[in-house]
């Protein structure tokens, strides 16, 4: 008797491919859990997927999204999406949470925070954990934004953890940083870096409505002082506080076109293309560092050496620096 016949990768990839390009929501989820694999074989096929859907993307807007715990970014991205779906727009959010020291898994889970979100046929959200990764965004982030853009979404979220790097890491991937703060007014100002206002494009002044609305009201006048005396992000391009309610939907419209101003102004001299020029090539030698890192784990000798110089570091024997040398030519050597 004749074994039925099996498909190859390649062709198992090429058919993803094929799925993935005519926004089929279940090749997308499949084409992401592919390139957040460890394992080399899909690693491979990873590579050859985004091979072969490069060309297909860098159309839609991408959008970072942060603030500190707690000033709703879930509550407000669920409003903002669905005014954006309305509006006939597929919007794709990656939502990265803190992960579990146990389980290495997520902790808050949000895509059970934006139900209504969830549940939109225009809309795809992926939550996925943070890990070890530096910057609150998961490890293939940027590779998962590429999917959902090839897949035709128009715009592309990302919610960071809003933790430690976790700005300046999704300012490095996104063509505008919405920070988010609380209607704290003046001592809200306090605790929010310099920093970190200088990589916002907007800065959205959340929970605006009911007894918060006067707080929020004055924060927004603290907040525009505030960036009167700081260099703009971009140069003739000052950035935006608005408020807004993601209870009742108010000021939710007005986000969105004061984000187009500025994406549609750097789309028309050139900026946009030249800060993604930059964002790719940062990315480059990140990715750089990360095969370094592998290539070394992953080889016997060159992981034995390591371990050996490390300990001469830990013991105080050696420099860091003339360390990493002695490894560098260690795998340089034939």
């Amino acid at each position: 008797m004749t074994p039925p016949s099996r498909s190859s990768p390649e062709k198992s990839n090429r058919e993803l491919v094929r799925a993935l390009l005519t926004g089929d929501r279940r090749a997308m989820a499949r084409a992401i859990t592919l390139v957040e694999s460890t394992r080399p074989s899909d690693q491979v096929a990873a590579e050859a997927l985004l091979s072969g859907v490069l060309s297909r993307t860098g159309r839609a807007i991408r959008i970072g999204i942060s603030g500190a715990p707690g000033v709703g970014k879930s509550t407000f991205i669920e409003a903002f999406g669905q005014h954006l779906t309305k509006s006939g727009k597929r919007v794709a959010v990656f939502a990265i949470d803190p992960s579990s020291r146990r389980s290495g898994g997520s902790i808050l889970g949000d895509k059970t925070r934006m139900e209504k979100l969830a549940r939109d046929a225009h809309a795809f959200i992926r939550p996925s954990p943070a890990g070890t990764t530096l910057g609150g965004v998961a490890r293939r982030t940027r590779e998962s934004m590429l999917i959902a853009e090839a897949a035709g979404y128009d715009v592309v979220l990302v919610e960071t953890v809003g933790v430690g790097q976790s700005e300046t890491a999704v300012a490095d991937m996104t063509d505008l940083f919405v920070l988010l703060a609380s209607p704290g007014g003046g001592d809200d100002l306090q605790g929010i870096k310099r920093g970190v206002m200088e990589l916002a494009d907007v800065l959205i002044v959340t929970k605006s409505d009911g007894d918060l609305l006067p707080a929020a009201r004055r924060a927004v006048a603290n907040y525009e002082m505030a960036f009167h005396l700081m260099r703009p992000k971009h140069l003739g391009v000052s950035p935006k506080v608005l408020a807004v309610s993601s209870i009742d939907g108010t000021g939710v419209p007005g986000a969105w076109q004061e984000m187009m101003a500025i994406h549609t102004r750097l789309l028309a001299d050139n900026r946009l293309s030249r800060l993604r020029a930059e964002q790719a090539r940062h990315w480059f030698w990140s990715e750089v560092q990360t095969v370094l890192n592998e290539t070394i784990l992953t080889n016997t000798r060159l992981a034995g050496e390591a371990a050996a110089l490390e300990s001469s570091v830990v013991n105080g024997v050696s420099t860091p620096y003339a360390a990493a040398r002695n490894l560098l030519a260690s795998i340089l050597s034939p």
